[in-house]
């Protein structure tokens, strides 16, 4: 009798051991690692619990210029998932990537189905500045890109967790509805306003403006990456007086110097603002995009 209870006992303790090892499995969180706050903050919106995201670059730094840290490799070496920006914006991250060794992470280049705006139509050379030569890169600042974002992500989670893959795709379809809803309440408080333009620091807030509806006639840097000079600057004043633009976009990894010289002379109001979000919470992304719409109308 002793020995026929110990052998059942055995048994349910290796069932049970098989289970709680299944069930562990079933629980490992899929590890991504996403170039800016923004793409992790769709991950995770997309992944939910299935998830565990970490970024690279700080919302308030630029994004085209990253120090490589070894604590980045180590992220990546543990990652099943890395979420470029693509459009030749995060060069950098393919260091990370190499000296990360994981030939197990998946690369998903989040471009690769946005329609890029500022494509050169002429040879790209060094007078023309910091262009990028396959369009500009900042497609994320269109709540409608982050849809498709949401869309591919879906698609490469459910790869790596086929057993989740309806939940991924169907999260991704509620996100991209949502990003469509904040984007036409944006064109609804943007289109009450009296004058639709803006002047920007950087070419950063092109897909933004488009979103909205706003028109961007001109930029403080005469051309992407240059500093301002002294004419460049009259003819913004002239421009912005002429034209009356209420409000001047800059991003905070910028001088202060141009825009309090613009507001000084016009009166415009600037606006200090990052493109990327806070952080890479769920609701960091949409939170984002209502606070610049926000900040823009003045409420």
């Amino acid at each position: 009798m002793s020995y026929r209870i110990s052998f059942r006992t055995v048994v349910a303790a290796l069932a049970l051991a098989c289970c709680l090892a299944s069930s562990t499995r079933a629980m490992a969180k899929i590890k991504v690692v996403a170039s800016l706050t923004d793409l992790g903050s769709i991950a995770a919106a997309v992944g939910g619990d299935q998830v565990e995201v970490k970024t690279i670059a700080r919302p308030q730094s630029d994004p085209h210029h990253v120090e490589v840290l070894p604590s980045y490799m180590v992220s990546v070496s543990k990652a099943r998932l890395y979420l470029k920006v693509g459009l030749m914006l995060d060069q950098w991250a393919d260091q990370i990537i190499d000296g990360s060794r994981n030939n197990k992470v998946e690369i998903l280049d989040c471009s690769a189905h946005i329609i890029p705006l500022e494509v050169p139509t002429t040879r790209v050379d060094g007078r023309q500045g910091d262009v990028h030569p396959n369009g500009n890169p900042h497609y994320w600042l269109d709540p409608r890109n982050g849809g498709i974002v949401a869309r591919d992500i879906a698609a490469a989670l459910g790869r790596i967790d086929p057993a989740h893959e309806v939940e991924f795709r169907q999260r991704a379809e509620t996100f991209a509805k949502e990003c469509e809803d904040s984007r036409v309440d944006g064109v609804a408080r943007i289109a009450a306003l009296p004058n639709r333009t803006m002047i920007t620091y950087h070419a950063s807030w092109v897909y933004f403006a488009e979103a909205v509806a706003m028109e961007v006639p001109g930029h403080v840097e005469p051309v992407p990456g240059i500093p301002p000079t002294g004419g460049h600057l009259q003819e913004l004043v002239d421009l912005i007086r002429q034209r009356q633009i209420p409000v001047l976009l800059q991003e905070p990894y910028y001088s202060q110097d141009a825009p309090e010289f613009l507001a000084r002379q016009t009166g415009i109001r600037v606006i200090k603002a990052s493109p990327s979000c806070d952080s890479a919470q769920p609701d960091s992304y949409l939170a984002h995009f209502n606070k610049l719409i926000a900040e823009i109308v003045g409420s």
